[in-house]
């Protein structure tokens, strides 16, 4: 099927940094999402999985701030696959988001699980009921969320919209260099999930170096990285301190030898999350 609609124009309005509300302390939802407002950020990363939705609804009607100066993206879980779940999860989700649209809407991984031999069929299915709410206006853009190439390709190939947006673990040391260019050869917007490898990098003795060097932390050079690779990082915080910190990653330049410097890293900090295997638990 020939493509029929692109939405690339779309993503140009998103701030250059989102924030990211898995495992966002639980106990307090609200508050850290609210405290992310006050510090500014204005794109907001959930997911049916992260039950965080109902929080940033409930956020966002405490700042007083219109629902039109956000973006808020969400995600399908595996469960919810194929046409009919698709359908009745995405009006779940506008339901505890207290929204008519949202600005981006996933499909969170390609498969259910491992032994789901026609996960192309039923990522087919997912996409054309996501496809019709798009067409409805009640998503404003569609995405794909830990989709390799391959997996890419079968949407890609047979959609009417095109994905806007694709979502991969990227951070120093874990940077899938052939997904990320497959998606900017095709402009999809690539944005980092674990994008300071939850920690596991920051101690590495470059990114120390280089903190230092740019009088940065070593959380600002990993979101630096990303946002000079092209890529929009998707951090979280609790503290207002560290979201105005992370923010002000905007701020500052790495040179070019020092981005090259960062992209050949050894091996690094990888989360242990892969969509064609079963998941390494690490510590």
């Amino acid at each position: 099927m020939k493509n029929m609609f692109s939405q690339t124009s779309y993503a140009k309005n998103f701030p250059a940094i989102g924030f990211g509300t898995y495992k966002a302390a639980p106990d307090e939802n609200i508050e850290i999402i609210s405290r992310a407002i006050e510090a500014g950020y204005r794109y907001f990363d959930t997911a049916s999985f992260y039950g965080t939705e109902k929080f940033i609804a409930e956020a966002i009607e405490k700042s007083g701030i219109k629902r039109e100066e956000f973006f808020i993206a969400s995600k399908l879980w595996k469960t919810d696959m194929g046409y009919e779940k698709t359908q009745s999860a995405f009006k779940k989700t506008l339901e505890e988001l207290n929204t008519d649209y949202v600005d981006v809407f996933m499909i969170h991984w390609p498969r259910p699980d491992l032994t789901q031999s026609d996960w192309k069929k039923l990522d087919l299915e997912t996409w054309r009921a996501m496809e019709e709410f798009y067409l409805a206006g009640k998503i404003r853009a569609l995405g794909l969320s830990n989709f390799l190439p391959y997996h890419a390709d079968n949407i890609i190939k047979n959609c009417k919209v095109m994905p806007t947006v694709a979502q991969l673990e990227f951070h120093p040391g874990y940077t899938q260099t052939f997904a990320i260019n497959y998606y900017r050869e095709k402009n999809i917007l690539l944005q980092a999930w674990s994008p300071i490898a939850r920690g596991r990098v920051v101690n590495d003795e470059l990114i120390i170096e280089l903190a230092k060097k740019y009088h940065a932390t070593a959380a600002q050079i990993c979101l630096r990285f990303c946002i000079q690779e092209g890529v929009m990082p998707l951090p979280k915080a609790s503290t207002i301190e560290r979201m105005k910190e992370n923010l002000e990653s905007l701020n500052f330049e790495i040179d070019a030898e020092d981005i090259s410097r960062l992209e050949n890293m050894p091996p690094l900090g990888w989360s242990g999350e892969h969509p064609d295997r079963e998941r390494v638990k690490i510590s």
